[in-house]
C-alpha cells in the first residue's frame, strides 16, 4: 500500500564504513520523491537510497549537514510492468573514489550518472548506526512512500557485493533473475526479508526482524519471477483516475471521462480475470480492447476492437450491442472475463463475461467448440491502423461522471483491494488466485501464463 513502510533500530552500531543492499522492486507510481532505505540521525545526519520526482534513482550521504556523497543516474526508472533488481554496493575504505559507491540495474553496473559526487575514504554513513532505519518512506516525517512491490530484501553488513551475488543470467531464457539462496555472509547487523511471501521477520539467521507502520502488507502472486499484469498508470486516458494496491485498484476521477488498461497484452492464449467495481449515476464499461487509451476519446463500447460489458446490462463493440442477454451489474458484483484467442470461428476469436460466477448468454469457455453465447471478436493480427496495438489489452472505461467510482481488478494475485477472496475457485494451471472457478484452459495473465 502507499502507506506502509518498514522501520528497525539496531540495538548495536555495526559497519559504517561497508554495506551492501539487494531489493527486487516493482513501481506503482511515478514521477514523485520515493524512499527506498533513509536512515535519519538527524536533519543534518542522514543516509538515503530513492527514486527522484525525475524518475532517476539517488544516492546521497549528508554529514554536518554538508552533501559528502550525491551519485545520481541519468537513466530513468518508468516500467511499471516489470521489476527491477538494484544492488547497491558501498565501501568508503577503497582507494578509487568511483569504487565506493556502486549501483547495479538488473545486473549491470550503472555507470552513466548525471551527478557522481563520491564520499571520502573510510567516510562513516548513517547506515549502521544505532537509529530508526526506514523501508518504504522518509523516516523523519510521512512522506515520500515507495508504493510500490518490493521481494528478496538482502541487506549486508560488513561486506560490498556486486550484483552477481544475488542475481544471475537464465541460460534458457537470457534474462536477469534472483538467486533465491545466495552465498553471502550477513553480518551483525544484516538480514532478508520478503523472500518467501511478506514476512518482515529476518529470514537470515540474525533475527533482525522490522516492525510495520502505516498499513498492511500483503501477500501476493506477483513476483520476480512471475510477473502479473496490473493497470497501466502510463496509458490513463485525461489523467483522470489515481491507482493503489499496486495498480490492482483504481479510483476514477470526478468530472472526466476515463479510459484504462492493462499493462501486458495478449496476441494467443486463454485468459481469465476479475473485476470488483462500484457502479455510479454514469455507465461503467468492463472488458478488452486493441486500442491504446492515450489521446483517443472514444469509450470502450465504441471502438472497433473495444469489447464492453455494460454496468447497465449487455456487450457493445463498435457502438452496437452484439445481442444476447448478459444482466446489469451493481456495487461489488464480481465480473469475470474470459478470453480465448487459440480457438476459431469464422476467422475470430471469442469472449466471455460472467456476474458473480454464473456466465451469461448461456456460454461456456470451457468448451471450445461451442460457439453458443460467445461474443466473437476480431482476431489481434487483424489489428492495424492508427494506436492499434496488435493486441488485446484488459480494459475499462466511464463516460463523463460527477462522482468517482472505485473499481478493484484481480489479475490473479488473489486479492480484491486488500482483501484477500473469500473462497478462492479452482485453476486449471494453478497460476493465480481468483474468486470463482477458472474456466478449463484459462489462466492468469502473467508471463509465466504467456508462456504456458
Amino acid at each position: 500500500m502507499a502507506s506502509t513502510y518498514l522501520t528497525r533500530t539496531p540495538s548495536s552500531a555495526s559497519n559504517r564504513k561497508i554495506f551492501t543492499m539487494s531489493a527486487w522492486l516493482k513501481l506503482s507510481n511515478i514521477g514523485s520523491a520515493r524512499k527506498f532505505l533513509y536512515v535519519n540521525n538527524s536533519s543534518t545526519d542522514r543516509s538515503f537510497f530513492g527514486f527522484e520526482s525525475t524518475d532517476t534513482f539517488k544516492i546521497q550521504n549528508k554529514i554536518s549537514n554538508s552533501v559528502t556523497c550525491h551519485v545520481e543516474t541519468n537513466r530513468l526508472f518508468r516500467d511499471v510492468s516489470a521489476w527491477y533488481h538494484l544492488v547497491i554496493a558501498v565501501d568508503t575504505t577503497q582507494a578509487t573514489d568511483s569504487n565506493r559507491v556502486k549501483l547495479y540495474v538488473n545486473g549491470v553496473q550503472e555507470t552513466s550518472l548525471s551527478t557522481a559526487t563520491y564520499p571520502s575514504q573510510n567516510e562513516d554513513w548513517q547506515v549502521n548506526n544505532t537509529v530508526s532505519h526506514g523501508i518504504g518512506r522518509r523516516i523523519d516525517s510521512s512522506q515520500d512512500y515507495f508504493d510500490g512491490l518490493m521481494s528478496h530484501f538482502h541487506f549486508i553488513d560488513g561486506t560490498a557485493y556486486d550484483a552477481s551475488a544475488f542475481g544471475e543470467t537464465d541460460t534458457t531464457t537470457g534474462e536477469w533473475k534472483a538467486k533465491t539462496s545466495p552465498s553471502v555472509t550477513y553480518g551483525t547487523n544484516g538480514f532478508l526479508i520478503l523472500k518467501d511471501g511478506n514476512t518482515i521477520t529476518d529470514q537470515s539467521s540474525n533475527s533482525n526482524n522490522f516492525t510495520l507502520g502505516g498499513g498492511t502488507l500483503t501477500d501476493l502472486k506477483d513476483n520476480p519471477d512471475n510477473t502479473f499484469a496490473t493497470l497501466n498508470p502510463l496509458d490513463n486516458y485525461w489523467q483522470g483516475s489515481t491507482f493503489s494496491n499496486g495498480n490492482n485498484t483504481i479510483v476514477t476521477g470526478s468530472n472526466s471521462t476515463t479510459f484504462n488498461t492493462s499493462t501486458l497484452l495478449m496476441t494467443s492464449g486463454k485468459y481469465y480475470v476479475e473485476v470488483k467495481p462500484t457502479v455510479g449515476s454514469a455507465t461503467l464499461n468492463i472488458g478488452v480492447t486493441g486500442e491504446q487509451a492515450v489521446n483517443a476519446s472514444q469509450t470502450l463500447a465504441s471502438r472497433g476492437t473495444g469489447y464492453a460489458y455494460l454496468s447497465s446490462s449487455g456487450v457493445f463493440n463498435n457502438g452496437s450491442s452484439v445481442g444476447g442477454t448478459f444482466n446489469s451489474y451493481t456495487n461489488n458484483d464480481i465480473i469475470g472475463i474470459a478470453i480465448n484467442l487459440d480457438d476459431e470461428q469464422d476467422g475470430l476469436n471469442k469472449l466471455y463475461f460472467s456476474k458473480n460466477g454464473v456466465w451469461q448468454n448461456g456460454a461456456d469457455p470451457s468448451t471450445p467448440s461451442s460457439v453458443t453465447g460467445v461474443v466473437g471478436i476480431t482476431k489481434p493480427s487483424n489489428l492495424i491502423g492508427e494506436s492499434k496495438m496488435g493486441a488485446y489489452a484488459f480494459a475499462m472505461n466511464e463516460t463523463w461522471n460527477d462522482n468517482t467510482r472505485t473499481v478493484q481488478w484481480n489479475f490473479g494475485n488473489g486479492y480484491f483491494g486488500t482483501t484477500a477472496v473469500s473462497s478462492a475457485g479452482t485453476n486449471a494451471s494453478d497460476n493465480g488466485i481468483f474468486e470463482y472457478d477458472v474456466p478449463t484452459g484459462y489462466t492468469a495473465l502473467s508471463t509465466k501464463g504467456l508462456n504456458l
